[in-house]
């Protein structure tokens, strides 16, 4: 059924001036609930943002860096990797692994027809940091305590 075009509420500003967009890599399927269980972990074993390397130089931000990713909704801490395949002004990650927190930067936007959450528009910030975030802290915290009740 063809549907009418109805743009994005997300907007870019000086306080957040990059588009982040969310997806997958071969190597995982969609969340990685079967294949991080699997030797696919060689190929893909942690989420990184892949940042332009004109978006990486204005920031001061290196191969590996730790990077803070923040949002009007949220922020995580991912690893930086300067690619060329991301335009100016766009950075990237990937979500298979829960640790990285990628949907937790992402909004409360969805698709008026379909009701599918906005992953490829929201409007970011990136800047070096060299520990990981609150939510972060939070959640490994919890992960341990989990670990204890289990055993």
């Amino acid at each position: 059924m063809l549907t009418e075009f109805v743009a994005t509420e997300e907007r870019t500003g000086p306080r957040f001036p990059l588009l982040l967009t969310t997806g997958r890599i071969l190597s995982q399927y969609n969340v990685g609930a079967q294949t991080r269980r699997t030797p696919n972990n060689v190929w893909h074993d942690e989420d990184v943002l892949e940042v332009h390397p004109f978006d990486a130089e204005n920031r001061g931000l290196a191969d590996g860096d730790l990077v803070s990713l923040e949002s009007r909704s949220g922020k995580t801490t991912l690893r930086a990797v300067v690619s060329e395949r991301m335009q100016p002004g766009v950075v990237y990650t990937t979500f298979h692994h829960a640790r990285s927190g990628a949907n937790v930067v992402t909004t409360d936007f969805s698709d008026w027809a379909t009701n599918c959450p906005e992953y490829k528009v929201t409007a970011v910030q990136v800047t070096k940091t060299t520990q990981p975030s609150d939510w972060q802290v939070h959640d490994a915290q919890l992960d341990q305590t989990n670990r204890r009740i289990a055993r």
